[in-house]
C-alpha cells in the first residue's frame, strides 16, 4: 500500500529537502506541499493524505493550532509532528490533540521514512523516555497539575480491570505483542481492549492513553506501575 504524505513546513528549503528524502521510498507518496497551518484543512479534504508531517513552528497558523482543527474531523490523516526540540510545551499540547509522535528536523532520512510508516499502520512514534520528559517539562511548567491528575484518574477509572491493565501497559510503551505476552492474553484480544479504552475515553490513538497514565500517576520514574 502507498502512503500518502503532505508535507507543511513554512522554510521551502526544508519542503524541497523532505520532498526529495521522502519522495524516493517506494511506499510513499508526496500528495502536496503546505508553507503554513492555514493551508492544511482544504488540502486535506482534497488530497486525502494519510499522514501529514507538521512543522510544530509556522508564523500565521503554527503546526499545534492545525492539528487541533485536523484531527478535530471525522476520518483525519494521522499527524507527524516536526519539530527542533526534544521537550517543549506545544510539542505535548500537539500529542493531546492527538498527533501520533514527533521527529526531529535533524533525525536521520531513513528514519523519518521510518516513522512515517509507522505513523500510517497505527503505531505510536515517541518512547517512554521522551514521554516522561514531556510530561515532566510540562509539569514543572505550568500549575495544576494536581487538578489534571485528578481527572485522569476519574477518566482512568471509567475502565474495567482488564482495560486498565492494557491502557498502563500502552504507557510504558508496549507493543500489543508485549502486553500479550505480559497478561497471557492473545494479540487480537489486546487489540480489542485498546479500541475499548479509545472508545471509553474518547481518545483516538496510544500516545493520548499513554499521555493519560502518565497525568493519572500510575507510573514511576523508571515506567513501572504504581
Amino acid at each position: 500500500m502507498t502512503i500518502r504524505l503532505l508535507v507543511v513546513d513554512d522554510d521551502p528549503l526544508v519542503r524541497a529537502g523532505l520532498t526529495f528524502m521522502l519522495g524516493g521510498a517506494d511506499d510513499l507518496e508526496i500528495v502536496g506541499e503546505a508553507s503554513d497551518g492555514s493551508q492544511v484543512g482544504e488540502l486535506a479534504d482534497r488530497l486525502r493524505p494519510d499522514v501529514v508531517l507538521m512543522d510544530i513552528r509556522m508564523p500565521t497558523v503554527d503546526g499545534l493550532t492545525a492539528t487541533e482543527a485536523l484531527r478535530a474531523r471525522p476520518d483525519a490523516p494521522e499527524v507527524l509532528v516536526l519539530t527542533t526540540f526534544h521537550a517543549d510545551d506545544q510539542v505535548v499540547r500537539a500529542l493531546r490533540a492527538g498527533a501520533a509522535g514527533f521527529v526531529l528536523k535533524d533525525t536521520p532520512p531513513a528514519e523519518i521514512v521510518a516513522a512515517v510508516r509507522r505513523v500510517a499502520a497505527g503505531e505510536p512514534v515517541l518512547s517512554p523516555a521522551i514521554t516522561r520528559q514531556l510530561m515532566h517539562q510540562v509539569a514543572c511548567g505550568t500549575g495544576g497539575v494536581a487538578d489534571r491528575a485528578s481527572r485522569a484518574r476519574a477518566r482512568i477509572g471509567q475502565l474495567g480491570e482488564r482495560e486498565r491493565e492494557v491502557a498502563v501497559a500502552v504507557g510504558r510503551g508496549q507493543s500489543n505483542a508485549e502486553i500479550s505476552a505480559a497478561l497471557f492474553l492473545s494479540v487480537p484480544t489486546v487489540k480489542t481492549h485498546v479500541s475499548r479504552v479509545l472508545a471509553k475515553l474518547g481518545l483516538n490513538n496510544r500516545v493520548q492513553i499513554a499521555l493519560l497514565v502518565h497525568d493519572a500517576g500510575l507510573l514511576d520514574e523508571d515506567g513501572d506501575v504504581r
